[in-house]
């Protein structure tokens, strides 16, 4: 035979326990006159066969026919205490619960008018309370098997994560809407949550929307659109990567990929950067020197004085900005002078 339960009680020392059981791992022997101690803002339901039976609220309790009318008619108890009976006590929290966390798990696909597709996270707070202790034991302990806060909390983001990305899909607003639609995306979805939170024995006294972020690929998307956008030319937007590319490759430390690109792939390169440079930076000086670093061609490519003073310009530009290292842009530097040298010998 198991140990006879004489004394049930759960302290909660943090204040955060939603439900708990007792015993933890099941059903243990009660018998009359065993105690319940239940503590300010708890009650303790007297759970058996996955059913709800007797509530007590705060105090000490000793068990007998009187006040355990429902479990005494059902186990028969008239043996005069001498006969355990197999029960649990589930401990139930009933204040008011804030700041509780909720999030989406995984992000939520949505179509968009401007992006075709979106993949999206949301994230969240909400406050509830336990209104009615038997239906909530009922229905979270009997129908979900839900003896841990834990997994309550886990319930109940689940549901909150339907109710919220239904109200996000009938939106059929753009991305770049939502953020002024913060208020009325949480008032809809709370609307949804109260007869949810209702149905478990809950009232839903808070829902709010803090933030709906895209993921990384569709922040890119948007990064990449804002940047065509500003430039308003395709053409001009795909030379301006290129060049920023071959820039990038000749600031790398040592300047062997830089030299390999400027100097080893001959006079062709060396006509295609400038005119490049020439095409995609018109109009555009302070920008395109950011943009680019000109690598020197081979000895001998047909450019002119003009076209290798505005490359030093360039560098110098991006030099005083600090994008190039000091060892690079000497080099790049002499590498242009010495052509620029050869054109007024």
């Amino acid at each position: 035979m198991a140990r006879i339960i004489d004394v049930v009680e759960f302290l909660d020392e943090t204040g955060r326990e939603i439900i708990h059981r007792e015993p933890p791992d099941g059903p243990g022997d009660f018998r009359l006159g065993s105690q319940v101690i239940v503590r300010e803002s708890q009650v303790a339901v007297f759970f058996r066969d996955g059913r709800a039976l007797d509530v007590f609220g705060p105090g000490r309790h000793t068990l007998t026919t009187y006040n355990l009318p429902i479990l005494s008619g059902l186990l028969g108890l008239a043996t005069g205490g001498r006969t355990p009976f197999p029960a649990e006590v589930i401990f139930v929290n009933m204040r008011q619960f804030v700041d509780q966390k909720w999030g989406t798990p995984e992000p939520i696909t949505l179509r968009d008018a401007e992006f075709g597709m979106a993949r999206l996270r949301a994230f969240g707070t909400y406050a509830y309370q336990v209104a009615q202790p038997t239906q909530f034991v009922n229905q979270v302990a009997g129908q979900q098997g839900i003896f841990t806060t834990a997994a309550l909390q886990d319930y109940l983001r689940n549901i909150i994560v339907q109710r919220f990305t239904d109200v996000l899909g009938s939106q059929q607003r753009a991305l770049l809407d939502l953020p002024s639609l913060y208020s009325e995306i949480a008032v809809s979805t709370a609307g949804l949550l109260k007869d949810d939170f209702a149905a478990l024995g809950l009232a839903l006294s808070a829902f709010y929307l803090t933030s709906i972020s895209p993921t990384e690929e569709t922040a890119r998307a948007i990064d990449e659109r804002a940047a065509m956008g500003a430039i308003g030319n395709l053409d001009a937007y795909m030379k301006f990567k290129a060049a920023r590319a071959i820039g990038d490759a000749a600031a790398q430390p040592g300047g062997d990929a830089g030299a390999g690109i400027g100097l080893g792939a001959g006079i062709g390169l060396g006509a295609g950067l400038a005119g490049m440079l020439g095409q995609a930076f018109a109009g555009q000086q302070s920008a395109s020197a950011a943009a680019a670093t000109p690598q020197p061609p081979a000895a001998g490519a047909p450019l002119t004085r003009a076209q290798i003073e505005q490359a030093l310009d360039n560098l110098d530009l991006r030099f005083s900005n600090g994008e190039i290292s000091e060892e690079n842009y000497n080099r790049l530097r002499q590498k242009w002078l010495e052509q620029l040298a050869t054109l007024s010998s």
